[in-house]
C-alpha cells in the first residue's frame, strides 16, 4: 500500500474519525461538501494535527501520536495543488515551476522538460501567470508541485474554479499525469464524471467517516451506493479498447461483454479508454431487438434488483467481465420479468455516452 490513513480528529461539533488504504494509482477521495475530503488532505500534508492515529507513506511514518511522531510539513515530501493555482505573478512560468524544486531543497532544472511536455506547457514558459488561461495556470501549478519531487501529490479539487471547457482542457493532462507521472495521488472531488474518468481507487466520505472504499469500477456499478451518487448520476465505467474508426463517423470498441459503437472517439486504435455509462441511459429487453436505431446491444444477466420507495428500479447487470447499472421503473421491469439471475439484454443509444465521459491515458495490454 502507498499511503495508509487512520486518524481522528475533531473540529468543533465535526468529529472526523477516518481509516483507508490508498494504492499507487489516483485515489479518489469523494463526497457532499462537509464530508471532510479537504480534511483528511490537510492532515496528511500535515497541515492539520489529528487528535490520535496513525499515517504511514510507502514505509516512512509521517505521523504516529502513540509513538510522538509528527514529520513537518517541509519533510513531508509532498506536492499539493490547490483549487486555485496560486501562481506568484511577478514571475514567469518556468521560475513558478522552478520554485518548487528551491522550496523543497533541490538544485538545478530537474525533469523540466519532461514535466512541461507532459503538461502541454512547453510553449508557456516566458509568460507571466497574467497571461494565462484558468486552465493552463492550474497545469503550471500541477507541474510546479511535480518538480519538487515529491513522493505522493495532493490534489484538492483542481477543476472546481474551472468553467465546463477549462475542465475538458485539463483532465486529459490529468488523465496522461496518472498514467506518466510515477506518483500516486490523492484527489479530491465531488463530481462523479472526474471520478469516472481518473479514479483508480475510491473513498467515498460521509460525515467524517468512510462509508466505502475500493476499485471505482466496483463502488460505482454498486446498486447501495446510488443514495450517494444520485439517481441521475449513478452509472458504471467499462475498460475499452479501440477496435477501428468506421468511415460514417463511428469508433468501435470492444469490451468483456460485446461491442461498442460511439462517436468517433479521438483515440489510437489499439489504446484502451474508460467509458461511463450512466444507469438512466440503459433501457433493457428481454430479447434481442430487431429493428433497433440503437447500435449497443449487450447480453447480460442480471446481478441484483435494488427497488427503492419510489416507481424506480435499479437493475445491476452482467455484462462480460462488467457490471452495468440500469434505472428502469417498477411496471417495467415487472412486465419484463426481471430476476436474480435472468438473461437479458441491455441496449444503450450510441449518443447517450457525452464526450466527457470517455477517458484515456490508461496503459495497453
Amino acid at each position: 500500500m502507498t499511503l495508509s490513513v487512520n486518524i481522528k480528529r475533531r473540529l468543533g461539533d465535526f468529529a472526523l474519525d477516518v481509516s483507508f488504504d490508498a494504492p499507487d494509482g489516483v485515489t479518489v477521495l469523494f463526497g457532499r461538501s462537509g464530508s471532510g475530503k479537504t480534511s483528511v488532505v490537510n492532515v496528511v500534508a500535515g497541515l492539520l494535527r489529528p487528535d490520535e492515529g496513525r499515517i504511514a507513506l510507502h514505509d516512512r511514518v509521517l505521523f504516529d501520536a502513540g509513538a510522538g511522531v509528527d514529520v513537518p510539513v517541509h519533510k513531508r515530501r509532498l506536492g499539493y495543488v490547490f483549487q486555485e493555482a496560486r501562481l506568484f505573478p511577478h514571475m514567469s512560468v518556468r521560475d513558478n515551476l522552478l520554485y518548487g524544486r528551491k522550496a523543497s531543497g533541490l538544485k538545478g532544472q530537474g525533469d523540466l522538460r519532461r514535466v512541461a511536455q507532459m503538461l502541454g506547457i512547453e510553449g508557456l514558459l516566458d509568460r507571466r501567470p497574467a497571461r494565462l488561461s484558468g486552465g493552463e495556470a492550474q497545469r503550471v501549478a500541477i507541474g510546479r508541485a511535480l518538480l519538487s519531487e515529491p513522493e505522493i501529490l495532493l490534489m484538492d479539487e483542481p477543476l472546481a474554479a474551472l468553467d465546463a471547457p477549462r475542465k475538458a482542457e485539463i483532465l486529459p493532462y490529468l488523465e496522461r499525469l496518472r498514467a506518466e507521472s510515477g506518483c500516486p495521488i490523492i484527489y479530491v472531488s465531488h463530481n462523479l464524471a472526474e471520478v469516472a474518468r481518473l479514479a483508480t481507487h475510491l473513498v467515498v466520505l460521509e460525515d467524517g467517516k468512510v462509508l466505502k472504499d475500493g476499485a471505482v469500477s466496483d463502488l460505482l456499478s454498486d446498486p447501495s451506493m446510488v443514495r450517494v451518487f444520485g439517481v441521475r448520476d449513478a452509472g458504471s465505467v467499462l475498460t475499452a479498447q479501440v477496435v477501428d474508426h468506421a468511415d460514417d463517423g463511428v469508433t468501435e470498441l470492444k469490451v468483456s461483454g460485446g461491442t461498442l459503437w460511439l462517436p468517433t472517439v479521438p483515440a489510437e486504435v489499439g489504446s484502451h479508454l474508460r467509458v461511463r455509462i450512466l444507469a438512466q441511459e440503459v433501457l433493457i429487453a428481454a430479447d434481442r431487438p430487431v429493428g433497433l436505431s440503437a447500435l449497443n446491444v449487450l447480453p447480460v444477466t442480471v446481478l441484483s434488483m435494488k427497488r427503492g420507495d419510489g416507481p424506480g428500479v435499479i437493475v445491476q447487470l452482467k455484462a462480460g467481465d462488467d457490471t452495468l447499472l440500469a434505472r428502469v421503473t417498477r411496471r417495467s421491469a415487472d412486465a419484463l420479468g426481471l430476476h436474480e439471475g435472468g438473461t437479458c439484454f441491455a441496449v444503450l443509444k450510441s449518443v447517450a455516452v457525452a464526450p466527457a465521459d470517455v477517458g484515456g491515458g490508461l496503459q495497453s495490454g
